[in-house]
């Protein structure tokens, strides 16, 4: 199957509104490339050695979304033109807002980005490791997630991600109940199994992305704790978690947090990223209107993370 490959040139600023047009059209996930990470601290030891180019932009940044090769393309790929160019009109900087179109097979695709994915350190113990890549352990404590992204993406060095992954570690307790939901590749879930959840339900409303969700898990032999289903947000679930992840963008967030309390347990938290800085308050408005109370808040870059639990009811 052929895949095209849209890019477009735009700022911080359309980041989010950007990738919920994607979204909207189909797209399973976006890649965000952002020069600004170069001007940010980090923990990398060899970070002393990063070359930066000396023609980069700090004030453009890539968002790259894959659609499907089929019938209903020529109509996706313009409604995404239309939409972006619309933007300015709701005060959002595009910048360039620059559209790039071009058709790539999945087989290149796959080739092509693999040489830059490497093992990943995340937290304290957790190891996302490319399935085509050898590694072993440096210590017992280590979680080793083995994952093939495919399609769906999520490779877990996203900046959102990694919030994610290091608040789950904090927050996982030995045989939780997980709600994952726009599990993507299914990093998240496959952290949750690994750090001993006892159930975790991975939700995608994207058949690809519930494919390689599913390929991910029999790779960490979690078939049996964690199931991955299509869905729609938390339509359709039938039990209450002690943990609710979301890792999507705040549009998508504050449209969830009217359910959220229906399916949490008692003491359980939501863990919700994919939030861009300037969408934190919205966010957190909306969780306060939906009974839920803000517990902690994390940040790297230009994204945002946010631990709510549910509020106590005043008598």
């Amino acid at each position: 199957m052929n895949w095209v490959e849209i890019k477009v040139k735009t700022t911080t600023e359309a980041i989010e509104a950007v990738s919920n047009i994607f979204y909207e059209a189909g797209v399973a996930g976006v890649v965000i490339e952002d020069p600004k990470i170069y001007l940010r601290p980090s923990d990398n030891e060899d970070w002393d050695y990063v070359e930066v180019p000396e023609d980069l932009d700090f004030e453009m940044v890539q968002v790259t979304g894959y659609l499907a090769e089929d019938s209903s393309l020529a109509e996706r790929t313009q409604v995404i033109r239309e939409r972006i160019r619309q933007l300015p009109s709701f005060g959002i900087d595009i910048g360039k807002g620059e559209v790039a179109i071009a058709t790539i097979s999945e087989a290149d695709w796959g080739e092509t980005w693999k040489k830059y994915y490497k093992p990943t350190h995340i937290g304290k113990n957790i190891v996302i490791k490319p399935s085509w890549e050898e590694y072993k352990a440096k210590t017992p404590d280590e979680i080793v997630i083995e994952l093939d992204p495919g399609m769906a993406f999520g490779t877990g060095t996203h900046e959102s991600t990694v919030l994610c992954l290091e608040i789950l570690e904090n927050y996982m307790k030995r045989d939780f109940t997980v709600i994952d939901v726009g599990c993507g590749s299914g990093i998240l879930s496959i952290a949750c199994g690994k750090l001993g959840a006892k159930k975790v339900l991975a939700i995608d409303k994207d058949e690809t992305a519930v494919k390689v969700a599913t390929d991910n898990m029999k790779r960490n032999n979690l078939g049996n704790s964690v199931k991955v289903v299509k869905g729609d947000k938390l339509h359709g679930v039938d039990f209450k978690a002690d943990i609710i992840v979301a890792n999507i963008i705040a549009d998508v967030i504050i449209d969830i947090t009217k359910d959220v309390g229906l399916y949490l347990k008692d003491g359980g938290v939501f863990i919700s990223s994919g939030i861009i800085k300037d969408r934190k308050l919205s966010v957190i408005e909306a969780m306060e209107r939906n009974g839920l109370d803000l517990i902690q808040q994390f940040e790297k870059g230009e994204w945002v993370a946010l631990v709510s639990a549910q509020a106590p009811i005043c008598s």
